[in-house]
């Protein structure tokens, strides 16, 4: 079984009791990152669809997962949202999008769990236009040493159960991938961030 396939699995059995689980993302998080977007938006791993209340009935969503029972539970939820929510099952890491697809790409906690972050970046660039931004929630390893270290131990258990790392090296992946960092808040120490992203030429 692949990694990829491993994790999918861990998520579909997690699916019905995930959004008791998803508390590390608060809801004014979620609200001041997708109040102001409009024009077409991809969302990667939407999940069990967490973020759908707080996208403007002007943005074109398409939101995508792995998991088919993550999705059905977003699925319940878009049938009681206005504006356009497409919802599809996919790969972050294959996106079957044309280049330069979309005005707006989000992740929200993603990029712990998809198996090659960079892989899945480099796609988040090729699918953004140009003139588009990359939204990002996305915790990762602490910049503070001893913590690291620490989330470094923890990790295999929580990569054990659900299959996302605590210890990702984020912001270097970012830049392996070729975006840029335009804009960057600390929302809990350096574990957690709020990004705002461009679209780069990506590492040769």
């Amino acid at each position: 079984m692949s990694r990829t396939e491993e994790i999918k699995k861990r998520y579909d059995r997690v699916s019905g009791v995930f959004d008791m689980m998803d508390h590390m993302i608060k809801d004014k998080w979620r609200k001041d990152l997708l109040k102001d977007l409009d024009g077409s938006v991809l969302e990667i791993g939407v999940g069990t669809g967490a973020n759908l209340p707080f996208y403007p009935g002007t943005a074109e969503v398409t939101g995508i997962d792995f998991s088919r029972k993550m999705l059905e539970k977003a699925e319940e939820k878009a049938t009681s949202l206005p504006g356009s929510i497409t919802l599809r099952e996919m790969d972050a890491e294959h996106l079957d999008f044309p280049d330069d697809s979309f005005d707006y790409v989000v992740s929200t906690c993603v990029f712990c769990s998809v198996p090659d972050p960079v892989r899945g970046l480099r796609e988040i660039n090729r699918v953004v236009k140009p003139e588009g931004k990359v939204l990002m929630l996305e915790h990762m390893r602490s910049d503070t040493e001893w913590v690291g270290k620490m989330m470094d131990v923890l990790n295999p258990v929580g990569l054990h159960i659900v299959g996302a790392n605590i210890n990702r090296e984020t912001m270097v992946n970012i830049q392996k991938a070729g975006l840029r960092v335009e804009e960057q808040e600390l929302l809990f120490s350096t574990i957690m961030r709020k990004l705002v992203l461009t679209s780069g030429d990506g590492e040769s």
